[in-house]
């Protein structure tokens, strides 16, 4: 991804102008890693927190128990995304999301190395931060 493409999407997540179908797993990704690498974990979860509900209601998304925001998703994945910025050695943030998106750590599946399928979509981990039960991911 160019320095160009990272800034454009992340401009359009803020002004909530992705389409439904821009917004991705990958540029759910390329974002959350950005706003790790700007503002730090614990600021990056509050304001993905917030643009993720505003984009999804710019969708006609609900931010429901079943839809929408995901808290322990979004929470886990800024853990993750802190890890791997920090083995990245002060590469280019663009050719660090590049990288990020053609690793394992991009699989739509990865979080379930560290949940089971049915702790991760309940809707207690949609509403609340609940702790994995498979291995260890560490915390913000």
């Amino acid at each position: 991804m160019s320095p160009e493409a990272l800034e454009d999407l992340v401009v359009r997540f803020y002004a909530r102008t992705l389409s439904p179908a821009e917004w991705t797993h990958a540029a759910h990704l390329s974002v959350g890693m950005w706003h790790v690498h700007r503002f730090g974990s614990v600021e990056a979860l509050e304001r993905l927190r917030e643009r993720i509900r505003l984009l999804n209601d710019s969708h006609g998304t609900p931010n429901s128990e079943t839809r929408g925001y995901h808290e322990t998703i979004t929470r886990a994945y800024v853990v993750v995304l802190a890890e791997y910025l920090s083995q990245c050695d002060g590469k280019p943030l663009a050719n660090s999301v590049t990288s990020l998106l053609a690793s394992e750590v991009a699989g739509k599946d990865y979080l379930l190395t560290f949940y089971s399928k049915d702790r991760l979509m309940s809707r207690e981990a949609r509403a609340h931060w609940v702790t994995p039960d498979l291995g260890d991911l560490g915390d913000l």
